[in-house]
């Protein structure tokens, strides 16, 4: 990921890295938008009243982690660096492994996808741990005191 971060007239450039991630976020709203539509709608038809539980999990963590991501392009913005980066990209993956199986675990009954979601679920947590220390990260934006 290239993060050149450029101050200009106390205004931090957005790098590419940036707009990745917040384009990412937008997307993940996007698909839990539709995946809850798709739940309210034409699930309800197919579904016992477990899968559809497992389905709607799904689509809520789907939904807290697409605005996760936008938190820490936002974090990003103000507190430059790796960290908030980094959270943001443990909320992609996150997501994509523990609803994405989810989904997958209930439109199949491929059960062995169910040992994914806790992958999925931990790369949640490490995001939100990251996104918490973000304000409290090196930032190469700014430079150290020099020695006395």
């Amino acid at each position: 990921m290239n993060q050149e971060v450029v101050k200009t007239g106390g205004r931090i450039a957005r790098s590419r890295a940036d707009r990745l991630l917040v384009l990412a976020g937008a997307l993940l709203g996007l698909t839990a938008i539709v995946a809850g539509t798709f739940a309210a709608h034409v699930v309800p038809d197919y579904l016992d009243e477990r899968a559809m539980h497992t389905f709607e999990t799904a689509v809520r963590y789907h939904t807290y982690h697409a605005l996760a991501t936008l938190a820490a392009a936002w974090a990003w913005s103000r507190w430059p660096g790796r960290v908030p980066m980094l959270a943001g990209w443990m909320f992609v993956a996150g997501t994509v492994l523990f609803s994405g199986s989810l989904y997958i675990l209930v439109s199949t009954g491929a059960k062995w996808l169910g040992m994914v979601a806790p992958i999925g679920g931990s790369a949640m947590i490490v995001g939100w741990l990251l996104l918490g220390l973000s304000p409290f990260a090196p930032n190469p934006t700014t430079t150290p005191p020099p020695d006395a």
